[in-house]
This record gives C-alpha cells, sequence and structure tokens, in this order.
C-alpha cells in the first residue's frame, strides 16, 4: 500500500516544533513545555501513520493540532514569532491530517 505523503509532512511538522523553542529563542519561557511535548506527539504519532494504514493516527493529531493552533492564547504567548509559528504549525498540522484521513478512507472503499 502506497505510504501517504501528508504522514511525512506532518512528521517534519512535529519535528520542527520540537526545535523551535531554540530556533525563535522561547527555550527559557515557562510555556516552551508546550512545544516539545505537543511536537513529539505529533512526530510520535506520524511515525505511526506512517507504518499503520489505517487512519487512528491522524485523528490524533487533528485534535492535537487544534490544541496548538489554540495554545498561544490559552498560554498567553507573548512574542509574535512563537504565536505565529503555533497557528501556522496547527493549522498545516490539521489540515495534512484530515487530508490523510480522507485519502485513508478513499483506499479502504476502493480495497
Amino acid at each position: 500500500m502506497r505510504k501517504r505523503s501528508q504522514d511525512w509532512v506532518t512528521l517534519i511538522l512535529g519535528i520542527w516544533l520540537i526545535l523551535s523553542p531554540w530556533i525563535f529563542g522561547y527555550s527559557d519561557m515557562g510555556y516552551a513545555w508546550n512545544s516539545y511535548l505537543f511536537g513529539a506527539l505529533v512526530t510520535i504519532f506520524s511515525a505511526f501513520a506512517l507504518y499503520d494504514r489505517k487512519a487512528w493516527s491522524e485523528w490524533i493529531n487533528i485534535i492535537i493540532g487544534i490544541w496548538i493552533f489554540f495554545s498561544p492564547w490559552v498560554l498567553g504567548m507573548i512574542t509574535i514569532s512563537e504565536m505565529w509559528n503555533h497557528w501556522i504549525i496547527g493549522l498545516l498540522t490539521v489540515l495534512m491530517s484530515g487530508f490523510a484521513v480522507r485519502e485513508a478512507q478513499k483506499q479502504t472503499k476502493a480495497a
């Protein structure tokens, strides 16, 4: 069965989110744990998605992506770079995972 490119994209997004506190200079802030934890979760579930053709891990990534998107408001992030980083990563995670779910459903129906 063919690998979905969306899974690779979300894997890269997760790695980016893990590294972004150092890249944008907010690794010493109290909410950097959000980037580390949820970046790691996206990475882990994306890796599962690469080897398991069922869409359960993409559904989890959709939920995580929604949290990543809204976390700047909930956690009170103050720098514009970290807010935009979370908004973009969250939105892309939801979109890519949603496309992967749709593709998995099409593959299931075709089989």
